[in-house]
C-alpha cells in the first residue's frame, strides 16, 4: 500500500467536463497523474463509487463546503477519484455542482487503485473491485498525509481532517 513519503504511481485517470450553456462536452480526457500533480499541492479523496449514499451525501459535499478553506491552506486542486467511467463521474459532477471546485476523475479499470494498493473488493455486494475510501494530501507528486478508512467507515477521509493536515504543511 502507498505510504506517506511515496510518489504517486504512474497512472491515467479520465475526466469528462460539460461546457455549461451550449450542451457540448469536452472529453473524456486522459489525465496523466504524474504530470497533473507536478508542482501542485492536491487534496485527493477516493471513494467506492459515484452516486452511492455516503459518497453523495457526505464525502463530496464536505469537500465542496471546505473548498475555499483548502485553497486558503495552500491546496491548488481537489481531486475526487472513483472506480467509475468518466461519463458517470461527469454526470455526478453535474448533479453535485462540483465545477471549478472538485475535479471528478474516473479510474474506470481501477488501475490507480491497484497501483496504490488501496482497493476494496465489493464483489459480494455486486460492485466488483473498487477503491477504498481514503484521502491524501499530495505535494509535487509526493504523499504528505494519508487517511485510509476502515471497512464501511467514514471517519478520517473527510474534508475537515485533510484541511487540518493542509494547515500543518
Amino acid at each position: 500500500m502507498i505510504q506517506v513519503g511515496d510518489t504517486l504511481p504512474a497512472a491515467t485517470l479520465m475526466e469528462f467536463i460539460e461546457v455549461e450553456g451550449n450542451g457540448c462536452s469536452i472529453g473524456p480526457n486522459a489525465v496523466d497523474v504524474k504530470a497533473a500533480a507536478a508542482g501542485k499541492t492536491i487534496a485527493v479523496f477516493a471513494l467506492p463509487g459515484a452516486f452511492t449514499p455516503t459518497c453523495s451525501a457526505k464525502h463530496v459535499p464536505g469537500y465542496l463546503e471546505q473548498h475555499a478553506a483548502l485553497v486558503a491552506a495552500g491546496v491548488d486542486e481537489i481531486w475526487c477519484l472513483a472506480v467509475n467511467d468518466a461519463f458517470v463521474m461527469g454526470a455526478w459532477a453535474r448533479e453535485l455542482g462540483t465545477a471549478g471546485k472538485v475535479r471528478m476523475l474516473g479510474d474506470g479499470s481501477a488501475d490507480f487503485a491497484k497501483a496504490t494498493g488501496l482497493t476494496l473488493d465489493l464483489t459480494a455486494r455486486g460492485m466488483g473491485l473498487r477503491s477504498n475510501r481514503y484521502s491524501m494530501l499530495v505535494k509535487n507528486g509526493v504523499v504528505k498525509s494519508l487517511n485510509v478508512e476502515a471497512p464501511a467507515k467514514f471517519e478520517v477521509s473527510d474534508a475537515a481532517t485533510l484541511l487540518a493536515q493542509a494547515k500543518g504543511l
